[in-house]
């Protein structure tokens, strides 16, 4: 397949204040493109122009668009932030669809030059599914994060009928030194605490923060990606084997005990599912379109991150 190149050099980040959307900002400014970000608060990056919107009022402002090309939309309250209760389920569901429908109803009422969405979505779409491999193929889960992506890949399609080409990346744990969820799994490590979580045989969809930001770059950049992509790397490891390389990785023991899932239910109750569900991501479509992993292993990935 020959692949087509996009020319488009004005990228509008939602979301772009967050751990990926930072790291995001920074490559394309890199690369010479132009960003904005739509924000709840004004920006501190000198190099980044900020435009204001209330998404719970329906409010934006209508010039966020001018001259832009593509919007990465990764906007969304933090799913492990609180406990999911329905207020909260609430809120997680409507601030990822709400968000890219406010954007739909702007380029619907003036000119503009938008022509891609790319939307994070993520690898909870699958839900708990023992040691299936799954592809984007495979049906989807009913727990609460599988409807909340669902949710959330249906209202990104809108743009289908738009015209645009519309993009969904289901994202997997992106492992970060300093942000998200590995410094949490690092921390009892540090303490001499470490330990598999449950049965330790849940898989976990992993990605190396470089890796993760390449490939949204690669979807900026290739017009001939559209749909769904999974954004995991190609090794797939266990619980066990994450916190076996982690501990490896630190010099830090690895105790043979495991924390009970139980306890995880009774302190975190539905939201235990971030941490017992086991969900086995193929890597091999976005591999097929022509994606290069830099870091495709757990082992050479955790000694970048700790270099």
């Amino acid at each position: 397949m020959k692949r087509q190149q996009a020319t488009n050099k004005h990228i509008l980040i939602t979301g772009g204040t967050g751990l990926i959307g930072k790291l995001i900002t920074d490559r394309l400014l890199n690369r010479g493109y132009q960003v904005s970000h739509l924000s709840r608060k004004a920006g501190n990056n000198p190099r980044v122009k900020t435009y204001l919107w209330d998404v719970a009022k329906g409010e934006i402002d209508e010039h966020c668009i001018d001259g832009v090309n593509t919007v990465l939309h990764l906007a969304g309250t933090g799913i492990a932030g609180k406990r999911w209760r329905d207020k909260r389920k609430k809120e997680i569901i409507e601030s990822r669809v709400k968000s890219i429908g406010l954007i739909y109803r702007l380029i619907k009422s003036k000119p503009n030059k938008v022509n891609t969405v790319i939307s994070a979505s993520a690898t909870g779409y699958y839900g708990n599914r023992g040691d299936e491999l799954l592809t984007e193929e495979s049906l989807p889960s009913n727990d609460f994060l599988a409807l909340c992506c669902m949710a959330w890949e249906k209202a990104a399609d809108e743009g289908r009928s738009l015209g645009l080409r519309v993009l969904k990346f289901r994202t997997g744990v992106v492992l970060y030194k300093s942000g998200g969820a590995l410094p949490q799994m690092a921390k009892p490590l540090r303490f001499g605490l470490g330990t598999a979580f449950g049965s330790g045989k849940q898989w976990i969809p992993w990605i190396h923060w470089q890796d993760a930001v390449e490939m949204y770059l690669y979807g900026v950049e290739n017009i001939h990606l559209t749909g769904i992509y999974n954004m995991a790397a190609p090794q797939p490891v266990t619980n066990k084997q994450l916190m076996k390389a982690l501990a490896r990785q630190l010099s830090r023991p690895l105790w043979p005990l495991k924390v009970p899932s139980l306890i995880f239910k009774i302190l975190l109750g539905e939201m235990s599912l971030l941490i017992l569900g086991s969900t086995k991501v193929s890597a091999q479509k976005i591999e097929n379109d022509g994606f290069i992993f830099k870091y495709p292993g757990l082992a050479e990935a955790l000694k970048e991150i700790y270099k």
